[in-house]
């Protein structure tokens, strides 16, 4: 009997996200620069369309790391007189556009030979907390240079860029 009641909840949730998935997916390519996210392998068109949603008006971003802090994956700064800390990140960002992010640059990694050493040289020892937020900043940096200057990107080993 509970089997069945959970089994009854999936489908209405799987109903619920193919009824969220169809306007995501017909709103996305409307967007300025999707066509450059879904340029970059291991993002879709419901990542793009998620972290357009999330950035806006790149123009609002002058430099990666502000865009680093709107997504809230910088570390927490801690200060007290002459001594500083740092900790663990901010988290201040929209909690969707951060969870997409680091599902778009775990997929990526697995088919760039750049990004899976970046993500498996700290990995291996430090756990993959860390190395998973690193490598989500990364890719962050990436969007951030194939949308503003409004490139399509070409190719991972060499980050090369190719005007669209």
């Amino acid at each position: 009997m509970e089997l069945d009641i959970l089994a009854g909840e999936i489908r209405k949730l799987n109903g619920s996200i193919q009824k969220l998935d169809g306007p995501l997916r017909d709103q996305g390519p409307r967007r300025p620069g999707w066509t450059n996210l879904t340029s970059i392998t291991g993002i879709g068109a419901v990542g793009a369309s998620i972290l357009l949603s999330t950035i806006g008006t790149i123009a609002d971003c002058p430099s990666e790391g502000k865009l680093a802090a709107y997504f809230g994956i910088v570390p927490q700064v801690h200060e007290s007189n002459a001594t500083g800390r740092s900790g663990r990140i901010t988290k201040r960002g929209a909690k969707l556009g951060r969870t997409a992010l680091v599902q778009c640059a775990l997929i990526a990694a697995r088919y760039s030979p750049y990004l899976q050493a970046f993500y498996r040289r700290p990995a291996a020892t430090r756990g993959t907390g860390k190395p998973i937020i690193a490598l989500a900043s990364k890719f962050l940096g990436i969007i951030y240079n194939t949308l503003k200057p409004n490139w399509i990107f070409a190719a991972f080993p060499r980050f090369v860029l190719a005007n669209g």
